[in-house]
């Protein structure tokens, strides 16, 4: 095979036919045992290997030998997936037995990863075929670390490539420089390796442009230990065997498919490349010689990709001589372009003066003669019921007209600042009326003063600003009510039944709350004014029939009062219960979730409904255990009644109200990641502490909130620690083996995987295994005759039965040796042995259970010769017939 594969490694071992690209032929040299190329793949290989193995405090010295037991392999996958192996494995694997069923662990998680494997076993592993080694790791550095992560600054499109094509593509959008089309000969001068350090991190590498092609070993050497310093990207190829000839592609690609996740640490020492003022143009229409208007904002940009990294600074001087600064705006984009915005105040002709790192870039100063502005606001007036110093109150649409006639041309313009200072509160509609007459439409929200602006070519008209005082109004119709007590159906006797009534921006008014029961008397209700207009409500129906809730606010009935609300009879013997953060909270556009669970083996016919302000999809997943996940999309904010319904009846508690809010736009649950043995399927026992990690770093602004119960409805008690870092570090202890179910929500919004459900095991005791049988006594055993011993683990919890047999040196051979034996299962947790010692001395039995040695392992027995009746002879006179 040529230098871009693997020691001649079969194509199909990596599954990736469109990767390889045409590569000179492969030498007699180049294929030999010790080509300079292998040994650069295994050095490279083996530092990528202990990169990801520090974080276990592992290490590899001898790629060939140092994955023989499976420990260390594991290691390597646990780090890389983040999951824990899918079965047990040996600890402590002192035969060859154990080594093959640990390496056969690693290789089926692979499969169960979906990563394809072709032409490697355990076998393989164990006995150090380094070819099939650095196969394996090579489909490991392509899966984890160019294949599965997300980068940044790619598209869809990115995902349908190779993975060779796709860090090829991602290298070249970030080297726009340089003409990169490969992995070995554009990168041997060590040029393009400052470029692309210098393009993650503009400053590190600034003088790269200028470094010499004949000294390569320095130029790798300069960009590497910079990204090694201060992006956090470790050397696992050494400056010298990057730039060497003979350097195979697939090194060079496991050393940079560590870029794209680099990130700039505090305190890196960039520095200014060297600058080129000269080569900075300005263009657009704000430095035009004329088309630019007195009071008509004016604009251009500058682009400084080729000038270096210096600060752009604008100054406008007028015909009078007057001088100000413009307003200079980066775009940060690749072209590393400013956005230049500039008034022109008088007419005339200006001086537009650019700076780059304090020099006149190219053409600058600029001169552009500024027209006369067309419009003219002295002669627009505005008169209207809006404008009047009072008579307007709050919630109420007034107006005014503008008229513009004979004030030429110029837009109009209406801001109104409400009496907190605000400007976004009052909305504002401007109509065109015809012959030069503008009405304005606005509804103010707040009392108290309000300022308008009237300008007419961007400047105000005259009498402008006008102070309008806006008096308090009663609006009922503002107020909103909510809540169980006010839901048509669901609500039984002997609940509460609470709501609340938000009066804000409603006016001055006095909330009055009525309550007539079946008999049509009136009920006692509570009534508590909380902050901000708001006001708590409650009732108790201790009688089924129809209850009327009436609401006023200054004597007028609120938005849909009177409420109708229908009691049945007192809940029974409940079939399910719904719990999680989609029956309290939520966010528009994401998905509301929660978990509904059977209490007993009859489940009943399960509905849901949703109302609110909008309509909501709901979807409902079977997990197939008694327990289904339910999740629904408001698309509008408001209060929304979540109903769950068994055999067409509401479930206790519901309907649930659920809050939704409007999406802040800077909250990310699905970047969370949560991971530890506390999250797993299977794998906790009772009374021993499990704990998990929840990654939100770049989750953006959230809270973190979990829900948690067992299967028999109790709450779970997990303690949570804030590492400070937007990490998290959480623990709980389960105290029953049963089903855990925890929700983890940021921002009220469910993170991926959530809820995880995990089975919790009774927990592993090899000190109640039992051994007994002729196979384990001391003496009495014959050599070459068949025995056994029977292993009783049936108090012994769960865990698997390990065995290991040996025979001492001289038994078969002059060194220690393993012996065959069978294993055989039987139905009431017991294990037989079978084996037959191979001749006569001494042996000893190691029984393991859940990874453990027994406390009365090892046995240490001894085999005596066998006896052959046929072979003895008796002669004498004692034994003639006469």
């Amino acid at each position: 095979m040529d230098r871009s594969g693997l020691l001649e490694q079969p194509l199909s071992f990596f599954q990736s036919t469109a990767e390889e690209e045409e590569e000179m032929p492969a030498t007699e040299k180049d294929l030999a045992e010790d080509a300079p190329w292998k040994k650069i793949q295994q050095n490279t290989f083996t530092r990528w290997c202990n990169e990801h193995l520090k974080v276990i405090n592992k290490r590899i010295q001898d790629l060939q030998r140092d994955l023989s037991d499976g420990l260390k392999l594991i290691g390597l996958l646990e780090v890389l997936s983040q999951k824990k192996m899918f079965r047990k494995f040996h600890c402590r694997p002192n035969f060859r037995q154990m080594k093959l069923e640990n390496v056969s662990v690693a290789l089926e998680f692979l499969e169960r990863e979906h990563i394809r494997l072709v032409s490697i076993d355990s076998k393989a592993i164990v006995d150090g075929n380094l070819k099939l080694i650095l196969g394996l790791i090579w489909t490991l550095i392509l899966h984890y670390s160019i294949s599965m992560p997300m980068w940044e600054d790619e598209d869809d499109d990115a995902k349908k490539l190779t993975p060779k094509q796709r860090l090829l593509g991602w290298i070249q959008n970030k080297v726009p420089q340089l003409p990169i089309t490969n992995f070995h000969r554009d990168w041997r001068d060590g040029k393009a390796l400052g470029a692309l350090v210098d393009n993650c991190a503009p400053g590190l590498c600034p003088d790269w442009e200028m470094w010499d092609s004949n000294q390569p070993v320095e130029n790798a050497r300069e960009a590497m230990q910079q990204a090694d310093d201060w992006l956090g990207v470790p050397q696992v190829i050494a400056p010298e065997e990057i730039v060497d000839p003979n350097v195979d592609e697939h090194s060079v690609m496991t050393y940079l498919s560590q870029f794209p996740k680099a990130k700039l640490k505090p305190g890196a020492p960039l520095r200014a490349k060297t600058l080129h003022p000269k080569r900075a143009k300005a263009y657009g229409p704000g430095i035009e010689p004329r088309g630019n208007m007195v009071l008509k904002v004016a604009t251009f940009l500058v682009d400084t990709v080729e000038a270096g990294l210096g600060e752009v600074l604008v100054y406008v001087e007028d015909p009078e001589g007057h001088t100000e600064e413009a307003r200079v705006i980066p775009n940060n984009d690749k072209n590393r372009t400013y956005s230049v915005v500039y008034l022109p105040k008088v007419e005339g002709l200006h001086k537009v003066k650019v700076l780059f790192a304090g020099q006149d870039i190219d053409r600058s100063p600029f001169m552009v003669d500024i027209a006369k502005a067309m419009g003219d606001p002295s002669r627009v007036q505005a008169r209207g019921s809006g404008l009047q110093p009072t008579g307007n109150v709050a919630n109420k649409p007034t107006y005014f007209d503008i008229y513009t006639a004979g004030a030429g041309t110029g837009d109009v313009g209406v801001v109104i600042v409400d009496s907190n200072s605000r400007r976004d509160t009052v909305e504002i509609f401007l109509e065109n009326r015809g012959d030069s007459i503008f009405r304005c439409t606005y509804v103010p929200i707040l009392e108290g003063p309000h300022v308008v602006y009237v300008t007419f070519a961007g400047q105000q008209i005259p009498r402008s600003p006008f102070t309008v005082h806006i008096s308090a109004a009663c609006n009922p119709s503002v107020c909103r009510a909510f809540g169980r007590g006010l839901q048509q159906k669901g609500l039984r006797v002997k609940e509460v039944a609470d709501f609340k009534v938000h009066t804000k921006g409603a006016g001055k008014g006095e909330l009055k709350v009525s309550v007539k029961g079946p008999r049509g008397l009136e009920e006692p209700v509570k009534v508590l004014e909380m902050k901000n207009g708001v006001y708590e409500c409650n009732y108790y129906p201790i009688m089924t029939g129809k209850y009327l809730v009436t609401i006023t606010w200054g004597g007028q009935s609120i938005l849909r009062s009177p409420f109708e609300v229908h009691v049945s009879e007192e809940a029974g013997p409940q079939k399910v219960r719904a719990w999680g953060p989609g029956l309290e909270a939520g966010l528009v556009g994401k998905s509301a979730d929660f978990v509904v669970e059977a209490i007993g083996t009859e489940v009943g016919t399960l509905g849901f409904s949703i109302e609110g302000p909008s309509q909501a999809k709901i979807e409902c997943d079977d997990k197939g255990d008694g327990s289904c996940d339910v999740r629904y999309w408001p698309t509008e904010p408001g209060d929304y009644a979540v109903h769950v319904i068994c055999d067409d009846e509401d479930i206790k508690d519901s309907p649930f109200m659920a809050h939704i809010l409007s999406d802040p736009g800077d909250v990310f649950p699905e970047k969370v990641k949560c991971f530890g043995p506390g999250l797993e399927p299977f794998g906790c026992i009772i009374n021993k502490a499990a704990d998990f990690t929840i990654d939100a770093q770049e989750a953006g602004r959230g809270e973190l909130k979990l829900y948690a119960q067992d299967s028999d409805g109790f709450p779970i008690d997990i303690q949570i620690t804030d590492n400070g870092n937007g990490t998290y570090f959480c623990v709980y202890v389960p105290t029953k083996p049963i089903k855990y179910t925890i929700i983890i929500t940021w921002g009220e919004i469910n993170v991926p995987k959530s809820p995880f459900r995990v089975t919790v095991g009774e927990g592993s005791h090899p000190e109640n295994v039992k051994v007994y049988g002729p196979g384990v006594e001391k003496m009495g055993l014959k050599a070459n005759e068949p025995t056994y011993f029977t292993v009783d683990c049936s108090e012994a919890g769960q865990g698997d039965v390990s065995i290991g047999i040996k025979c001492a040196p001289g038994v078969v051979g002059p060194a220690e040796a393993d012996i065959d034996f069978d294993i055989i299962k039987n139905d009431n947790d017991t294990f037989t042995v079978k084996y037959t010692p191979p001749g006569p001395g001494k042996y000893t039995i190691m029984v393991l259970f859940g990874d453990q040695e027994i406390p009365i392992s090892p046995f240490r027995i001894k085999v005596d010769p066998s006896h052959n009746a046929a072979k003895v002879r008796a002669e004498g006179p004692g034994l003639n017939k006469t």
